[in-house]
């Protein structure tokens, strides 16, 4: 797909909130995790010049190709890696930018490749059922789709798009095969559990479970958290938008985890797991998009802020 076709324009959600969390300030050095086409890395520049630096990750090149035209201005202030957020620590070291002040991430998808058909994340537009970050990735969403068993898929369906029709869609699917585009696949879903009632397409959690799985997004994240433990100086800010309640379950556990001194079961004596707490959480409620900003982008409905503050 050319780069210099019209591309949507995706909005960054809690941004305003997202920088602020970070403590964003002049001369210091923060990642983006998930730098997309660039919105809060530009927000984030904003505040830490003069002096300050800032490193984008993003598994998908197509993201990378547009955020490097669109912080065309800070190019002396900015390092942009085309890579995994998995391999942060990594990513890290080999751009010497350790430690660091500040880490954000932005999961799920931006507008950008909800809305290019040929990426195959929706079924607004028809194309093929894709759904990788990185074409470097072997396995695609067709793949799962018209080759996995029954039973298989109706785990995946379940478990990663919390769908309690999870056994109806799958014996629709493996009727249906072959599969051959993403408005084929959600027709196939819609029927599987009668037709369409909700505000919500009935796809929608299968398509969610696809994209999961075919990016091991949720392995990814649990990875990448870990290492931001590494990568943090003390006081340094760790910021989470998340989308979804499996994303948001695992940062939410992930900080109260870092957050305890110890993590021995309840009624343990003494003990015996020598933890030491490496993060203080900051928000202790879960921050949400205004009302006027999920009206003006109905997309952040379902964003969650957390944040902490590495020890």
């Amino acid at each position: 797909m050319s780069l210099t076709m019209t591309m949507p324009i995706h909005k960054p959600v809690l941004i305003s909130e997202a920088v602020e969390a970070l403590h964003a300030q002049p001369g210091k050095r923060y990642i983006d995790c998930t730098l997309g086409s660039g919105g809060h890395a530009a927000a984030i520049l904003k505040q830490i010049l003069p002096g300050g630096q800032l490193l984008g990750i993003d598994a998908d090149p197509e993201a990378v190709e547009t955020a490097k035209n669109s912080l065309a201005d800070y190019t002396d202030s900015v390092t942009i890696i085309n890579d995994n957020f998995a391999n942060l620590e990594t990513i890290c070291r080999e751009n010497n930018f350790l430690p660091v002040h500040g880490i954000i991430f932005d999961l799920g998808l931006s507008s950008t490749q909800l809305e290019v058909s040929e990426r195959g994340f929706s079924f607004q537009h028809d194309g093929p059922i894709d759904m990788r970050y990185s074409p470097a990735q072997e396995l695609t969403a067709s793949d799962i789709i018209n080759t996995f068993p029954e039973d298989k898929l109706s785990q995946i369906i379940k478990k990663y798009g919390e769908d309690h029709n999870s056994k109806w869609i799958a014996r629709h699917i493996i009727k249906s095969r072959p599969i051959n585009s993403t408005l084929q696949l959600a027709s196939v879903v819609e029927k599987a559990i009668g037709g369409h009632r909700g505000k919500i397409h009935p796809a929608t959690k299968t398509f969610m479970a696809l994209r999961i799985i075919v990016n091991h997004e949720l392995e990814n994240l649990v990875a990448a958290l870990k290492q931001t433990i590494v990568c943090l100086k003390s006081q340094g800010r760790l910021v989470v938008i998340s989308y979804h309640s499996l994303e948001d379950r695992i940062v939410k556990q992930f900080m109260q985890r870092e957050s305890k001194e110890c993590l021995c079961p309840p009624g343990t004596p003494i003990c015996k797991c020598d933890h030491m707490p490496s993060l203080r959480i900051i928000s202790k409620k879960v921050i949400t998009p205004s009302l006027s900003e999920i009206k003006s982008n109905p997309r952040s409905r379902s964003a969650k802020l957390r944040v902490a503050e590495r020890l």
